[in-house]
C-alpha cells in the first residue's frame, strides 16, 4: 500500500483529558491566590479598587466599575458562581487583604488549553512582587500541577499595558484576531499570546530567580528585570 507522505503533527503519546483546576489555594512567598468568595473578599476588593479613582483599570474589562459596595458585592457574587471562568482573589500574605482578581477560563480539558483573564489588579498590587507571583502561581498550576499543554493570555489589541505584561511574563505574541468581540458597544481586535509546556521550564526558572528575595535590594528595588532573568 502507498505511504501517505503528507506532513502531520508530532505525536502526543498517552494523552488524556486534563482535570479541572481544583479549589485549593495557590500559595507563594508573597501572595495567596484563592477562589473568589463574596463574604471574605468583596469589601476588601472594593476598598482596594477605590484607589482606581477614574476607573481606568476597567476600560478593557467587560463590565463597568461598580460604584458602590453593594454593586461590587453583587458583581463578586456573580463572578464567584461560575466554574469557567473560575475567578480567584489575589491576597497579600503581608496584610492578608485581597487586592486583585484573575480567572482561569476557557478551560479546554480535552486539548489541555487554559487561559488567564479578567485580570484586575488594584493600584496597590500593580508592579509588585505579589502581582508577578500571582501570575506565576496560576501558570504553574496549569502546567506543573495539572499537565496542561498551553496557557493563553488574550487582551484588547489597544491595551498596551496588558500586551507589555504578557511579554514580560514570557508569553509569545501570536497575532491579532480582527473584529473578534463586541463589548461595551465597541469593537475589540484581540491580541493572542501563549506559553507552551515545552517553553515553561525555562520561563518558570526565570520567574523563580526573579522572585527570590536575593533579587531585591534593601529598598525593595529589583536587581535584575524578569526579562533579563530569562536571558
Amino acid at each position: 500500500m502507498p505511504v501517505n507522505s503528507k506532513p502531520v503533527g508530532a505525536a502526543v503519546p498517552g494523552w488524556t483529558p486534563r482535570e479541572l483546576p481544583p479549589a485549593t489555594p495557590m500559595i507563594g512567598r508573597y501572595v495567596r491566590v484563592e477562589r473568589l468568595d463574596p463574604d471574605r473578599h468583596a469589601a476588601q476588593l472594593f476598598e482596594a479598587n477605590a484607589d482606581d479613582r477614574d476607573a481606568s483599570h476597567w476600560i478593557y474589562l467587560f463590565d463597568e466599575k461598580p460604584a458602590t459596595l453593594e454593586a461590587y458585592t453583587a458583581w463578586v457574587k456573580k463572578a464567584a458562581s461560575t466554574v469557567d471562568p473560575m475567578f480567584h482573589a489575589i491576597v497579600g500574605l503581608a496584610d492578608g487583604k485581597a487586592a486583585g482578581v484573575a480567572a482561569l477560563m476557557r478551560i479546554d480539558r480535552n486539548h489541555g488549553v487554559i487561559e488567564v483573564g479578567h485580570i484586575n489588579f488594584a493600584p496597590r498590587l500593580q508592579r509588585t512582587r505579589a502581582a508577578t507571583e500571582a501570575i506565576f502561581l496560576m501558570i504553574s498550576r496549569a502546567f506543573d500541577e495539572l499537565g496542561y499543554r498551553r496557557f493563553e493570555w488574550k487582551c484588547d489589541s489597544l491595551n498596551a499595558p496588558s500586551r507589555a505584561a504578557a511579554l514580560r511574563f514570557g508569553f509569545t505574541f501570536e497575532g491579532i484576531f480582527r473584529q473578534a468581540i463586541v463589548y461595551k458597544g465597541r469593537n475589540r481586535d484581540t491580541a493572542w499570546f501563549s506559553i507552551t509546556d515545552a517553553e515553561w521550564p525555562a520561563i518558570k526558572a526565570a520567574f523563580e530567580r526573579w522572585l527570590d528575595p536575593a533579587n531585591f535590594d534593601a529598598s525593595g528595588g529589583q536587581k535584575a528585570r524578569l526579562e533579563a532573568r530569562r536571558r
